[in-house]
């Protein structure tokens, strides 16, 4: 397959245009967007939402979110991921196949039927993860494209992906919020240096390679700025895969943790990586083609799929 975005063979970073749509599909009444949350979607690369959970559905997925950290006996250990220098927990991968209420929530209609609507395809889970900052120690996550990530490491083809977010603690400008740069998404950043074997071992910790140069970061944040995605838990961001983010440390005595899945539409599935032989294993990035069943409802409903 022809690689239409290379990226981490060079020794000079290059700023390409976007070659795919952002918004692939077409609006109408009855699209779970309105139109102009889908046209700043399409301009911006991301979108944040307010008040699609109800205050009971929150309180469900944070005494969860507690329960894994502090009770992982049912997690798989190869997923869950410390800090560096400490054993604090960063994230657990992998969530929605290890868990109901987080594969019923991946799946409902409020995020995959977004997710759906978006890229104009069936979509399934390419990766899933609660993420934990917690006060004073949460490191940060250091600027990046995850469409670069992605395409030389996992083989995702095109720019047909996106992440949703959903926030658990409340994210204010100081506890380490997700930062982004709007516009950012219609420009691809390549990276220097060749990716080393098992590079996922280091990376889920603090990424050195597939990270953009200073000369890149300043070229898109003096065109496009950079805005923190802040909001109480509830709050809903979606964003494009090649958006460009990141998240300071948290050096609060104030938490915050996230619910975060990334969508792929079926059209994309993964082919061999544009990088290393090896691709990264399924818990990062899932080669099966699972169509999800889209779910309608309350969270809190007994029947909550498995």
């Amino acid at each position: 397959m022809t690689d239409l975005y290379p990226s981490r063979q060079s020794d000079k970073a290059v700023l390409r245009l976007r070659q795919d749509p952002v918004f692939y599909g077409r609006w109408t009444e009855d699209a779970p967007l309105t139109k102009a949350q889908t046209d700043f979607y399409e301009q911006n690369g991301f979108l944040v939402l307010d008040n699609l959970f109800s205050e009971a559905e929150i309180a469900l997925l944070q005494n969860e979110a507690t329960r894994l950290i502090t009770n992982p006996a049912n997690v798989s250990p190869e997923t869950i991921i410390t800090e560096r220098n400490s054993n604090e927990v960063r994230s657990i991968f992998a969530i929605h196949d290890q868990n109901a209420l987080l594969a019923r929530l991946s799946a409902d209609q409020r995020l995959a039927g977004a997710a759906s609507y978006l890229l104009d395809d069936e979509v399934y889970i390419h990766q899933s993860r609660l993420n934990y900052k917690p006060g004073f120690a949460g490191k940060e996550f250091y600027w990046h494209s995850d469409f670069e990530t992605w395409h030389v490491e996992d083989g995702m083809p095109r720019m047909r992906a996106l992440s949703i977010s959903v926030l658990l603690k409340d994210n204010n400008a100081n506890n380490g919020p997700l930062m982004v740069m709007p516009g950012s998404h219609r420009s691809y950043v390549t990276c220097v240096g060749e990716t080393p074997d098992d590079h996922y071992k280091a990376s889920l910790k603090k990424q050195e390679y597939g990270v953009p140069d200073h000369d890149s970061l300043a070229k898109l944040a003096s065109a496009h700025g950079i805005e923190a995605a802040t909001g109480k838990a509830g709050t809903v961001i979606m964003f494009d895969c090649n958006t460009m983010h990141g998240s300071n440390g948290n050096i609060t005595p104030y938490p915050r943790s996230n619910a975060f899945f990334v969508y792929n539409a079926r059209s994309n599935a993964l082919v061999e990586p544009f990088g290393p032989k090896t691709p990264r294993p399924p818990f990062i990035a899932d080669r099966r083609f699972k169509t999800l069943s889209i779910a309608e409802g309350s969270l809190t409903q007994r029947e909550r799929a498995a």
